[in-house]
């Protein structure tokens, strides 16, 4: 690599650093290409997505970021997994770690605040954005359908009394 594309593969992971929600560091010696293709599959499943890049490079893009405490992880083959999502990214490292005992979870950042394997693991097991929202949104819902229930349930009622009133006259 000459130096203009160094620059842009540190550019390129500045602006990973920046706008990613979370950022995983993991070993993967000994993967086959086979399985990191899954792997990166899981991520683009979920909106995320794999680096594999040169822990010099990525150093030098961590420099005043407020990631920048992630920079001892990167000691030998490590790669990349981010996403938007403050949680995809850790929920499929995680997961996939599970499977492929040669898939290692160093640690990683969410935001500012850097995170050990046992903290990866913690967000992994945080619900995701479209959870959180379907939860609002049953939340917010459940009390108007217990309203409408209560609205149209004296009117049943009047009505059901009604009818046996009038049963009891004909009868």
């Amino acid at each position: 690599m000459d130096r203009a594309q160094k620059e842009k593969v540190v550019e390129e992971l500045g602006q990973i650093f920046e706008s990613s929600g979370v950022v995983v560091v993991a070993h993967y010696e000994g993967m086959t290409v086979a399985q990191m293709q899954d792997l990166r599959a899981k991520m683009r499943e979920v909106g995320g997505s794999v680096r594999v890049a040169k822990n010099t490079l990525t150093k030098i893009a961590l420099e005043g970021k407020p990631c920048a405490s992630m920079a001892t992880l990167l000691s030998g083959m490590t790669v990349l997994a981010y996403s938007e999502d403050p949680v995809a990214a850790a929920k499929v490292a995680d997961a996939y770690a599970k499977t492929n005992d040669k898939f290692a979870i160093l640690g990683g950042s969410m935001g500012g605040e850097a995170l050990d394997p046992a903290g990866v693991k913690a967000v992994a097991s945080m619900p995701s954005r479209e959870e959180l929202i379907a939860q609002i949104v049953s939340c917010i819902g459940a009390p108007a359908s217990n309203i409408a229930g209560a609205i149209g349930a004296p009117a049943s009622n009047i009505a059901s009394i009604l009818k046996t009133l009038e049963e009891r006259e004909a009868a």
